[in-house]
């Protein structure tokens, strides 16, 4: 699998987008979704990450828009074939490492009451709830979490070795 920052206007990658909107559609009123659109996953203070397979075939997505202060997950979605193999995971971890790499100390999110999956998935990924943020209405059917991004260690320089004594 390769996970690399691509432009989210693609045919198989607005495939995986209409495809999670079809998922989400039936599990709420048209009112509580906050998903983004492609022109806006498009933006230059938007990272949108596809993961593809060893056939080139784009089996997952996310994006996290790079707000002041913190970065905000959006379009988090794996095709069902291609669930139980880490790609969710490998996703949120390449996401991170970019935003991290750009300065964002702080990830949030919005997800649903009717994803247990998706609860389950952040939480263990260090998402913890949180009350809501930014423009998002008062909607008892959103559930926000937050993560510190890990601070990234210091590079440990290479000790050299102490030069040896002559006889």
């Amino acid at each position: 699998m390769q996970i690399s920052i691509e432009n989210p206007n693609q045919p198989d990658v607005v495939q995986l987008i209409d495809d999670l909107d079809a998922y989400q559609k039936p599990l709420y009123p048209p009112e509580s979704h906050y998903g983004i659109d492609i022109a806006a996953l498009s933006a230059a203070h938007v990272l949108f990450a596809v993961a593809r397979d060893a056939a080139g075939t784009a089996t997952g997505c996310g994006a996290i828009v790079m707000n002041p202060g913190y970065g905000e997950l959006k379009r988090m979605y794996v095709r069902p074939q291609n669930r139980g193999q880490g790609v969710a995971a490998k996703v949120l971890g390449f996401l991170e490492a970019e935003a991290a790499a750009r300065g964002c100390a702080m990830f949030r999110l919005e997800t649903g009451v009717s994803q247990p999956e998706a609860l389950a998935f952040y939480a263990r990924a260090g998402y913890a709830r949180r009350e809501r943020f930014g423009d998002y209405p008062d909607d008892p059917l959103s559930v926000f979490m937050q993560k510190t991004a890990t601070p990234r260690r210091p590079y440990d320089r290479p000790r050299l070795p102490s030069p040896r004594s002559s006889p």
